[in-house]
């Protein structure tokens, strides 16, 4: 799956959780969202995508991606 595809996918999690009156609330939903329902080399493949100029990420799944890569052990799964 190419990064524009996950970016997307990404994206409409973050429409769905973007009725959440809590900013934090929906940042925590997107990326709990992803870091259970994703394999983990998708997870890696779109924090990897982080480093590029343009993510193509909006504003809430940009900051969940963010924590995702900040808690993502060297092998890329969740952190416990």
């Amino acid at each position: 799956m190419s990064e524009d595809n996950l970016a997307k996918m990404a994206n409409d999690i973050g429409h769905f959780f973007g009725a959440e009156a809590n900013r934090e609330d929906a940042i925590a939903g997107i990326a709990d969202h992803i870091a259970k329902f994703w394999t983990r080399r998708m997870r890696e493949k779109l924090i990897a995508h982080l480093d590029l100029a343009q993510s193509g990420l909006d504003a809430l799944p940009l900051e969940a991606v963010k924590r995702l890569a900040a808690h993502t052990p060297q092998g890329g799964g969740p952190a416990h």
